[in-house]
């Protein structure tokens, strides 16, 4: 018998590229990759799309529609932190630079792991494969089990 699988959804269901268009795209060039280096993150959250009509840091800003928002909502793990941000954004009194600021913080934490692991196997191609088979050969009886 197969067994009964639990969806994970993510609060936001999908992140629209970093300059503000719905889809995000390699071929529109609005990607954060999970291989990108920290320059490219640092270039590409100092890029992205805010609210055109908060032109200083004293007038209130939208968070509908702020990209810098919609990813710190969808990554930064201080939910209650975000949603101060955002009411001093709407307020009047933060700027952009430090919304991008705190999440290119975010970014970095979240990306560093992935980037030494990344490093450390793509070092040792033998053992990537050595992973790859030892995951084969275990694949075909994890099957067998859940379909009996």
């Amino acid at each position: 018998m197969l067994r009964h699988c639990k969806a994970l959804l993510s609060e936001v269901s999908r992140l629209p590229g970093v300059d503000g268009n719905a889809k995000m795209s390699k071929s529109l060039g609005n990607t954060l990759t999970l291989s990108a280096s920290e320059e490219e993150i640092h270039r590409a959250v100092s890029a992205m799309y805010t609210d055109p009509t908060h032109l200083r840091v004293s007038d209130p800003g939208h968070v509908d529609g702020n990209v810098v928002f919609t990813y710190l909502d969808a990554f930064h793990s201080d939910k209650a932190l975000v949603a101060e941000m955002k009411a001093h954004y709407q307020r009047g009194g933060l700027g952009d630079r430090q919304c991008k600021n705190e999440l290119e913080t975010c970014l970095q934490a979240l990306l560093a792991p992935i980037r030494e692991r990344r490093a450390t196997y793509s070092q040792d191609k033998g053992m990537l494969l050595e992973l790859l088979r030892q995951g084969s050969e275990r694949a075909p009886p994890a099957h067998a089990a859940d379909a009996a």
